[in-house]
């Protein structure tokens, strides 16, 4: 099959730059996005067995634990790199578009997008990868969509210690007006999301009852300046629980949201009547 249509930069960016199966495990704030992003589901998740479509699944890092968790999980995803390294996670595998799923209509419990809202830049396009989720979900079923804060470039470069050269001032400035990187350096081009936005692209494609949730909290910067700045590995420390814990605490707190790298949102497709 060939490749979906993708802009070339993130093509690039997860094929070349940067490899994704180790993103989530060799750095504290990577470990903490994990396993928060494992207790959010693990909430909200029917009980195993039960269909899993993970759309914009890379590598596999969630459909390996979902696997081993008893889950069947179908995973889908537009860079050939990521579906070589995802066909030993037990899930099986399909090079795809979120945007033109091949899934049959109602045949999945749930459906993850933890990964295509970051780079459909367009909300056209964002659209088209929530109505496809809606075709694909059993009625009833659980969808889990993630996005990028609109906040978090400005935590990371002071955590990485660059807001004090003007031209990252610049560029920093502005993802937080317009919301868009545009990939030309470093981050491959993205979308930065509120919470409430991410909350109102995912009511106006049919879904209810939708919740945002901070996925690493108010304190994920503070890991990541640590491991950046010293060198050391915080992966297994008293600094890594108490930022965890931060973000635990801080979940009944909405003004809080803004406060962490990504944003999850956890709906459902309306049960028929």
């Amino acid at each position: 099959m060939t490749s979906p249509e993708l802009a070339p930069e993130i093509t690039r960016f997860y094929t070349e730059t940067i490899d994704e199966a180790d993103r989530l495990t060799t750095t504290a704030d990577g470990r903490l996005e994990m396993v928060r992003t494992q207790e959010l589901l693990r909430r909200h998740l029917p009980p195993s067995p039960a269909q899993i479509f993970d759309v914009g699944g890379g590598p596999g890092a969630h459909a390996r634990w979902l696997v081993a968790d008893g889950y069947t999980v179908h995973l889908v995803d537009p860079i050939p790199r990521h579906i070589e390294q995802a066909k030993d996670t037990g899930a099986t595998v399909e090079l795809g578009d979120a945007r033109q799923l091949t899934g049959e209509d109602a045949a999945y419990d749930v459906v993850l997008l933890l990964g295509p809202l970051y780079h459909l830049i367009d909300r056209a396009d964002r659209d088209r990868a929530l109505t496809e989720a809606y075709r694909v979900l059993k009625p009833g079923g659980l969808l889990a969509a993630a996005g990028i804060n609109r906040y978090s470039s400005l935590f990371e470069h002071a955590a990485y210690a660059h807001l004090h050269k003007e031209a990252m001032q610049a560029s920093i400035d502005g993802i937080l007006r317009s919301q868009i990187h545009d990939g030309k350096k470093a981050f491959t081009a993205a979308y930065f999301h509120s919470g409430e936005q991410l909350r109102g692209e995912v009511t106006a494609a049919g879904f209810q009852d939708a919740e945002v949730f901070g996925v690493e909290g108010p304190a994920w910067s503070m890991l990541a300046a640590a491991e950046r700045n010293t060198g050391a590995d915080f992966r297994e420390t008293p600094l890594f629980e108490s930022a965890l814990t931060a973000a635990r605490m801080a979940e009944p707190y909405p003004e809080l949201l803004a406060a962490s790298s990504h944003l999850l949102t956890i709906g459902r497709r309306p049960s028929d009547r």
